[in-house]
């Protein structure tokens, strides 16, 4: 979606419940926040609702005040608040519906208040969300631990025959820890803080292709690829762990 068509659609989000008297505020988040990123051809619009208490359910019910909601064809519920939603034309959506008190479930880094109540008290709750939902007391030790025991569980279940398994083990539980670990070992302002997953390429330009390569290799030889990178740029690492782990990879 182009920028304007983007920003329209919000605006017109915004029209249509602005004017309705059960609801009390309307919460972008993420880059349709356009707080530290203007939304891009790929961005989905990501929203909170706020309401009054004991209605919420009917907006989750009723899709009908959403823009072009003629054109929904799919509404999954992702959560007991949430939904992701997809029009026609290929545009995505993901929101949720609280009433008051279930805002406080949510989970944020950027936002934009588009329409709240004068008293500023939402405007308070979304900045104490905000201060929570960073991470703290990050544990090193206990992440590198679980990355080389989840490494050595995948390749053994490549090498009793349960690829499928095995490579999730691999490419996704594993290397979800070594994304941590480099958050933590090389912070960056642009990092997400709630998804290590996110601007990668951006935040360690020389280290992102080697991540890539190893995730296109078959699963135990990504399990080698990964556990090099890890003794390269993620010292230190326990060495005896890290013998036999490498190991078990070789099938020795």
């Amino acid at each position: 979606m182009e920028l304007a068509a983007f920003r329209e659609w919000t605006a017109r989000l915004h029209t249509n419940l602005e004017r309705d008297p059960r609801v009390l505020g309307l919460v972008m988040a993420g880059s349709s926040a356009e707080v530290e990123r203007v939304p891009d051809a790929w961005s989905d619009h990501d929203f909170f609702v706020i309401t009054q208490p004991g209605v919420q359910e009917a907006f989750r019910a009723d899709l009908r005040w959403l823009p072009d909601a003629a054109q929904i064809v799919l509404s999954p519920r992702e959560t007991e608040h949430g939904f992701k939603v997809l029009f026609a034309d290929g545009h995505l959506i993901e929101f949720a519906v609280f009433d008051w008190e279930e805002t406080r479930r949510a989970r944020l880094n950027d936002y934009r208040v588009i329409f709240a109540p004068p008293d500023g008290r939402l405007e308070a709750m979304l900045a104490e969300i905000a201060r929570d939902s960073a991470p703290t007391g990050f544990d090193r030790e206990r992440e590198v631990g679980l990355f080389l025991s989840l490494l050595l569980i995948g390749s053994g279940r490549v090498r009793r025959g349960e690829i499928l398994s095995g490579q999730r083990f691999i490419k996704d539980f594993a290397f979800a820890g070594i994304l941590r670990v480099l958050a933590h070992d090389r912070p960056q302002p642009r990092a997400d803080n709630l998804d290590p997953f996110r601007r990668v390429e951006a935040c360690y330009p020389d280290l992102a292709p080697e991540l890539h390569h190893a995730l296109l290799l078959e699963p135990l030889a990504a399990a080698a690829a990964l556990l090099d990178f890890a003794e390269a740029h993620l010292a230190p690492l326990p060495a005896p762990a890290v013998a036999v782990v490498r190991a078990a990879v070789a099938g020795r």
